[in-house]
């Protein structure tokens, strides 16, 4: 009995160590910058989620937006939303990056503020087995996107090759969350993948849902 509790004991430690080697997320009353414009921070919510490097170094600040809206029928609703039940190009947040950043297509992305929007990646020779999704959010750069308002996706991937200097839009992949938690979490994925998981209110025909979000914050596509 003595060597199994000892054994409890050590395991627990191990877990301990291994929770505590990845990034961590610390959520607070963060007013959104004011890089963006009026029309999009009136639609952020007040509480900015800064994931932290192992070091406690911020990596990023995301805001959420408060509510979307979706074309859901009941049945998706009931079934639960998924990616697919947002319209492309819907706003779903705002980020920003105090230092560089690498995206999933191992771009680097400049330090500053930019908006998230929804994005479905091309199902084309160029991408096929570049990601293991084919959701995305596409950053803009927040000076150039003005309106919240959904665009055009050619547009939207237009814009957001301006978030870096290879003329290819800025990425953040997207793992599922069918079932998000009450209150926002970092996550490890396969292949030393860590997310930020949150949930976003979402209204569709009068129904009031939500639809879960866990956006790639380290970790990059395998292919070269």
């Amino acid at each position: 009995m003595s060597r199994l509790l000892a054994f409890l004991f050590l395991l627990a430690l191990v877990s301990c160590g291994t929770a505590a080697d990845g990034p961590s997320l610390k959520v607070e009353d963060t007013p959104p910058p004011k890089e963006l414009s009026d029309a999009v921070r009136a639609l952020l919510d007040l509480k900015g989620m800064t994931v932290l490097d192992e070091k406690g170094k911020p990596i990023c600040t995301v805001w959420r937006v408060k509510a979307i809206e979706s074309k859901a029928s009941a049945d998706q609703v009931s079934a639960g939303l998924k990616y697919s039940n947002i319209e492309e190009t819907t706003l779903v947040g705002a980020v920003r990056f105090p230092a560089d950043w690498s995206d999933y297509r191992k771009q680097k992305i400049k330090a500053g503020v930019y908006t998230l929007r929804l994005a479905v990646q091309p199902m084309d020779g160029d991408h096929m087995g570049t990601a293991p999704y084919s959701e995305f959010c596409l950053l803009v750069p927040a000076a150039l996107d003005k309106k919240p308002d959904l665009m055009d996706p050619k547009d939207l991937q237009a814009l957001s090759t301006k978030s870096n200097t290879r003329k290819h839009p800025g990425v953040m992949l997207l793992f599922p969350n069918r079932k998000p938690a009450d209150a926002p979490a970092v996550e490890a994925k396969p292949r030393e993948h860590w997310v930020l998981s949150f949930r976003e209110p979402v209204t569709a025909e009068g129904q009031k849902t939500t639809l879960g979000f866990s956006l790639v914050v380290v970790g990059q596509t395998m292919a070269e």
